[in-house]
């Protein structure tokens, strides 16, 4: 599970895993065995029109996605997910700043002008 930021203009909100460069995008943050985040991204990617498997599927994260996320993670509202090879979220407050200090990195980049997009591979 991961999440990039890149100068490259995205101008798809999914499934444009072709068309970006990914040894030029900056990783800037990886979860492991994080199934509740994903399953927020996964939801959020059938939102915008997903209808693959969610995995190697990227979805670009604009600021009112990343407001959600931030709300979701806040208010413990992350959606219970399962999976073969997920594992469990922990729950716990350091696994929440870390999503929470996720939130920041991306509003930041996205100020900066980069776009923001979320990637897993399982």
């Amino acid at each position: 599970m991961y999440a990039y930021r890149t100068l490259e203009k995205v101008n798809e909100d999914i499934d444009f895993q072709n068309d970006i460069d990914y040894d030029a995008a900056e990783q800037i943050m990886y979860w492991r065995k994080h199934p509740n985040l994903h399953g927020f991204m996964e939801n959020l990617y059938i939102e915008k029109g997903g209808v693959d498997d969610f995995n190697c599927r990227p979805v670009r994260l604009t600021q009112e996605d990343i407001d959600r996320l931030a709300a979701s993670i806040i208010d413990e509202g992350l959606p219970e997910t399962r999976g073969f090879f997920f594992g469990e979220s922990y729950g716990t407050e350091e696994e929440r700043q870390e999503d929470l200090e996720f939130c920041k990195q991306a509003s930041e980049s996205i100020k900066e002008g980069y776009t923001v997009f979320y990637d897993s591979w399982w």
